[in-house]
């Protein structure tokens, strides 16, 4: 069984940084394209940043310049470095990932999300 596990949430003051990881674990054949989104009270699910596995990224303009993603193929891996981080970055943030399990199609996974906060 294919899983995604966040850590590094928390809870920081505004201009503050931190750093969440996510690392994919079961029997992984391959892995396309990780992301993370997040979800604020009352709103919808919203990307945040997604790296292909060759390493090409796609940032939302919300957080370009202060959010960075990188991924350590070798280790299934994939981090978001929030920098200058705002009252309005406070939300749940999610992993997801596009995995394909050995004679499996490839299927989309997401994790169970970890809470940042954001006070000002």
């Amino acid at each position: 069984q294919v899983q995604l596990v966040e850590s590094g949430g928390g809870l920081v003051q505004a201009g503050g940084s931190l750093r969440l990881s996510c690392a994919a674990s079961g029997r992984i054949f391959s892995i396309g394209i990780m992301g993370w989104y997040r979800q604020a009270p009352g709103k919808q699910r919203e990307l945040v940043a997604t790296i292909t596995s060759g390493g090409s990224t796609n940032i939302a303009d919300s957080v370009k310049g202060r959010f960075t993603i990188s991924r350590d193929n070798a280790k299934n891996t994939v981090n978001l470095q929030m920098n200058s981080l705002k009252p309005e970055d406070t939300a749940v943030y999610y992993c997801n990932g596009n995995i394909r399990e050995p004679y499996h199609s490839v299927a989309n996974y997401w994790g169970q999300g970890t809470q940042v906060t954001v006070s000002s």
